[in-house]
């Protein structure tokens, strides 16, 4: 712990150059913090991860500064700078944002749909964000980028493309750059493409990310949506990309190959191996000689203690979305959300963290996310309570898939 003391009325305004903290929020194991204490209250502030936070105006004339860490996982840890101001006096760094008269914010925080200033300005002067980002596209040819492109994509983005074409064509999706931050499973930067108009409505025909360009990607219809998602971490160039237009009476296949009645062609591997490949399942009709066993389910019965009682009772791993092996793994990292049994809303975030680390599992084959009403719900009724222990909300809601159709996404 560091006490730091500016002679009154001077305010102590604290800096940090770099952080390297075992994370995410809420920062439960190891964790940077500021304490001011104010007249009737004492405000605390917490940080951890791999992202500086922004430069804190205090309204004290002394702050106390205190670093934890428990005896797992080490980070490179943090270095900042602190100095005096007069009161009223409070700066922010060159590329922060100024509001509240005080508070400062990341750029990523500007425009994102969440007032973070009681003054609401970080959500206004908005029309020029994201213009580069997403939207509905036709005609027989376009492109896309990750915003900024080629240079560095901006933190904190969700682009969604939804790209249409005319009756009896298909799109091929071809990627000309790609540089997106390098990982085993792709969960922090990534581009998703889905064979469908939305996200929830059909396959995904992949997802991408690290520097190794996708393959060329054809949708089985006249429709596909191109989702683009950066986290507060690593930003990297990002990705160019052009589609066009393919008429399926056009379309050939290679003698090796089987063609679907959409025209789309599939390998002699996908036959008859127990999944429909094909839109209307033509290359698993007249498999009975098959030397593949019929499709088994992979559900498995939830034996999380802390995800019993839900709405379901069957889920499925490994678990693609967090990169979860097992239930034990997934039981394992459950555990820190307990210190928050107390809260009121424990209910409502319980049921959505084990819907995200548990997620249900249909006997027909498939996992379902919570739908985003379930992560709202929560986030409405538990923010306030995580504000008062300076716990930032650690789900992005925008994520999971905005839909009542209990086919598309669940309610735990």
């Amino acid at each position: 712990m560091w006490v730091i003391q500016v002679p009154p009325p001077f305010t102590v305004q604290i800096h940090v150059l770099s952080l390297a903290v075992e994370g995410p929020s809420p920062c439960l194991f190891d964790w940077l913090e500021v304490q001011e204490q104010l007249e009737l209250r004492s405000v605390v502030t917490r940080f951890c991860g791999n992202v500086a936070p922004p430069t804190v105006n205090t309204n004290s004339s002394t702050a106390w500064v205190t670093f934890r860490s428990d005896a797992t996982i080490a980070g490179g840890g943090f270095a900042a700078q602190y100095r005096a101001l007069l009161p009223g006096h409070g700066s922010c760094s060159r590329d922060e944002f100024l509001c509240d008269s005080s508070r400062c914010l990341l750029p990523g925080a500007l425009c994102d749909g969440h007032p973070h200033c009681q003054d609401r300005t970080d959500e206004t002067n908005c029309s020029h964000k994201h213009k580069d980002c997403g939207g509905q596209q036709s005609g027989p040819s376009g492109s896309l980028s990750s915003p900024n492109h080629p240079r560095n994509y901006p933190h904190q983005q969700l682009c969604i493309w939804q790209l249409s074409v005319e009756e009896g064509h298909v799109i091929t999706l071809s990627f000309r750059n790609f540089s997106l931050e390098t990982q085993d499973v792709c969960e922090f930067d990534y581009v998703e493409v889905h064979d469908s108009l939305s996200t929830g409505a059909g396959r995904v025909l992949g997802r991408f990310c690290g520097t190794t360009s996708p393959p060329d990607l054809v949708s089985s219809g006249p429709h596909m949506t191109v989702v683009f998602v950066a986290d507060e971490g690593v930003a990297d160039s990002g990705f160019n990309a052009t589609y066009r237009a393919v008429s399926v009476l056009d379309r050939t296949c290679a003698p090796s190959q089987f063609a679907c009645s959409t025209g789309e062609c599939l390998q002699p591997r996908w036959l008859c191996d127990g999944w429909n490949d094909c839109p209307d399942g033509a290359d698993e009709r007249g498999c009975d000689n098959s030397t593949f066993p019929p499709f088994a389910s992979s559900c498995e019965a939830i034996e999380v203690e802390m995800c019993r009682g839900l709405s379901y009772n069957l889920t499925s791993f490994p678990n693609i979305w967090l990169s979860i092996s097992d239930q034990r793994e997934a039981a394992a990292l459950l555990r820190q959300y307990r210190v928050l049994m107390d809260l009121a809303c424990f209910e409502p975030l319980r049921r959505l963290v084990c819907g995200m680390f548990l997620p249900q599992c249909s006997p027909q084959g498939g996992v379902l996310q919570p739908c985003r009403s379930v992560c709202s719900s929560a986030e409405q009724q538990c923010s306030p309570a995580l504000d008062l222990f300076s716990f930032s909300w650690p789900f992005n809601c925008h994520l999971l898939p905005d839909s009542q159709d209990p086919t598309e996404c669940s309610r735990p």
